[in-house]
């Protein structure tokens, strides 16, 4: 079942569920090796078939000298791709806050640059997070490109990630003045990470100002999949010592997703993604092979019960411990 579009600006529409990218050509998290772009081009096929339409990357998404390739294998791909919605293909990128990206012009070539390894002119442009905690006087004209941007048509849309409601309402009355309106804000939210909403109090705002919530790593880096259970089984690498942490805190809720997910004749996986879903957010997890992508798309089409939604949420906030925020994300 392909669900109905979410518009999010005056000529973008995205589908309820996209996908995250930040593992095509990350080595230092996610074990990415080039042998793999072959299946990552059939995991493209296969969602946008399945109507699953819209990509997020970010021009930083890559390890040391692979950066950007993300951006250039989604090109890769989309140009590619011959089929069903082949039309509908949406890219949303994050441009990365250098130190060294000081004037609105610096965000203008950033811009181009990603445009360029994509082949393709971007969709929905997002600033990837606030410079406001160590250099608060370069995010007026790191916005002011991003305006820019929006008036000379080579974007559809404006977004903002990792941004706090105090930040974002700033950011929102700045880009207003500029005519133009933030149509998007990519936070790090999950069953694991309630903070954007409970703490922040984001959702009220975004409903206030009509801003739609992208929810990254709704899986929280693969520990809502319950394909970690124990400490007898964890990830190689940075999530190894983060998971070890987080697994004997967090046993309700993996119990609780495994109840209802057998209720539902779905996988864990699947509930948490539908999760954020019920609570108004786009969620994008990430695929890195066909067996995550199907799984991914079995998370659309159903709607888990008000009192399932009630019960994780309930459970999600009694919990000891909960993910680590981003060192980005501003209040």
């Amino acid at each position: 079942m392909i669900e109905s579009k979410i518009k999010v600006a005056e000529d973008l529409f995205l589908s309820p569920m996209g996908c995250g990218t930040w593992a095509w050509g990350n080595r230092f998290l996610w074990g990415y090796d080039p042998n793999m772009d072959q299946e990552l081009q059939q995991v493209f096929n296969l969602l946008v078939s399945q109507g699953v339409t819209w990509f997020d990357t970010g021009d930083s998404y890559g390890t040391g000298k692979l950066n950007g390739r993300s951006e250039t294998l989604l090109g890769k791909f989309s140009q590619e791709y011959q089929g069903d919605h082949q039309d509908e293909i949406s890219i949303a990128t994050k441009l990365a806050v250098y130190p060294w990206r000081l004037t609105p012009q610096s965000m203008i070539k950033a811009s181009q640059k990603s445009a360029q390894r994509l082949g393709r002119s971007i969709d929905l442009v997002q600033m990837h997070w606030s410079p406001a905690k160590y250099l608060p006087w370069q995010e007026k004209p790191l916005l002011t490109g991003l305006a820019q941007l929006y008036h000379q048509k080579a974007v559809k849309a404006i977004g903002l990630s990792n941004y706090g409601a105090k930040n974002l309402q700033r950011a929102y009355d700045y880009l207003k003045e500029k005519g133009v309106k933030i149509s998007t804000l990519q936070v790090q939210y999950s069953l694991l990470s309630t903070y954007p909403f409970v703490k922040l109090g984001l959702k009220e705002l975004c409903d206030e100002l009509d801003i739609k919530i992208i929810a990254y790593s709704p899986l929280t880096l693969g520990i809502l999949t319950g394909k970690y259970q124990d400490l007898t089984n964890l990830p190689s690498g940075p999530r190894k010592g983060l998971f070890k942490e987080l697994l004997p805190k967090i046993k309700p809720l993996l119990q609780t997703l495994e109840v209802i997910a057998k209720d539902n004749g779905k996988t864990m996986a699947q509930v948490a993604i539908n999760w954020c879903i019920c609570q108004g957010t786009i969620p994008i997890p990430g695929a890195k092979n066909l067996t995550q992508a199907r799984e991914n798309i079995g998370a659309l089409g159903w709607r888990l019960s008000p009192s399932e939604v009630v019960e994780l949420s309930s459970i999600a906030l009694s919990l000891e411990k909960q993910m680590i925020q981003n060192i980005f994300q501003t209040e």
